[in-house]
């Protein structure tokens, strides 16, 4: 028995990882083109972009893991059923729930795992990305595309015709705070300035008018420095128990808990389910994996979905209750009963 259970658990391991490891790469690029839009907004270097992906592992690790593990249940228990290897373990005795005792440890493993990563790894993470993006802006590293309207510094409306190294040639800066009172300034020259955590932009050789109900004022300058006054907002970092404490007050965070921990069970509640129509008789039983992989996702995705924007905890306890129960009682009815 023990020699099965590995082999068991060889098989599924490699179709796990051959399902697993593209989906992942997909989800990753997905999320790097994401992260690359903030360049749009804040200035990154390449170290800081892996940075933020690397956040952005246990996010891509929870959304993939249990679908990855539905299909590779569902291909190894068909491609041993196929083989006939699985009617060869009932010859030698083997009952049908003994062969699925090794993917139910792998199941309840993959749901610790999961529980871990939405618990811990998640907050953590997400909290992790945040702060570093109000950092990112805090430092007001703006990045000023030449060519490009509608650009902010501060309270400031930017325009470059061109940008050469860190400098930016014919620039114009124009505010308007209120209807009688609007600014406008141009200049040959200006760069970004940092210091003492205050970021200014410093403008050389340039000209510009002060528009008030009463008056209109021309000036012309050397250098003129204006600095970005817009406030900063502080991030709280919270410890894990805290950040979930919150459930206790707020329905965004209980319906999110509540839609992690079933997403989290899935490994584990729908091996009985995905077993019920894979562990079939190939001379009278048709493979339909692919039907059992959309079927048994979109079931447990929709449930979950659910418990995201109207669950409670009765809601997920009856939602676990009855897909278990629907999933031992459609495997006994179609498998344990004949093998």
């Amino acid at each position: 028995m023990v020699r099965v259970r590995a082999y068991i658990a060889s098989n599924f391991t490699k179709a796990f990882l051959t399902i697993f490891l593209p989906f992942f790469l997909i989800i990753s690029l997905i999320y790097l083109v994401k992260i690359s839009a903030l360049t749009a907004k804040i200035q990154i270097t390449f170290a800081e972009l892996i940075t933020l992906y690397l956040y952005s592992i246990p996010d891509i690790t929870f959304y993939t893991l249990p679908i990855s593990f539905v299909a590779a249940l569902a291909n190894v228990l068909i491609k041993l059923s196929t083989d006939n290897e699985l009617i060869a373990l009932y010859a030698l005795g083997l009952k049908a729930k003994k062969v699925l005792g090794s993917l139910l440890l792998l199941g309840l493993l993959f749901s610790l795992l999961l529980l871990s990563i939405s618990f811990f790894g998640m907050p953590l993470s997400k909290q992790f990305y945040a702060s570093f993006k109000e950092t990112k802006k805090s430092e007001a590293k703006i990045n000023i595309v030449a060519g490009k309207l509608g650009q902010k510094f501060g309270e400031y409306y930017t325009y470059v015709k061109e940008k050469k190294g860190k400098d930016f040639q014919n620039m114009v800066i124009y505010n308007r705070t209120d209807r009688n009172n609007e600014q406008f300034f141009a200049a040959e020259k200006g760069n970004l300035q940092k210091k003492n955590n205050k970021t200014s932009l410093l403008l050389t050789n340039g000209y510009g008018y002060t528009y008030t109900k009463d008056k209109l004022q021309e000036a012309q300058y050397k250098t003129l420095e204006v600095y970005d006054k817009t406030k900063k907002r502080n991030f709280i970092f919270e410890d894990v128990f805290t950040f979930w404490a919150k459930a206790q007050t707020d329905e965004r965070t209980l319906h999110r808990l509540l839609f992690y921990i079933f997403v989290s069970l899935i490994p584990l509640i729908s091996v009985y389910l995905v077993a019920a129509y894979t562990m079939i008789n190939p001379r009278y039983q048709a493979n339909h994996s692919y039907i059992v992989i959309f079927s048994v996702t979109l079931l447990f995705y929709t449930i979950a979905s659910v418990l995201q924007k109207m669950g409670s905890f009765y809601l997920l306890a009856a939602a676990i209750v009855f897909t278990s129960v629907l999933g031992i009682w459609l495997f006994h009815r179609r498998v344990s009963r004949f093998f």
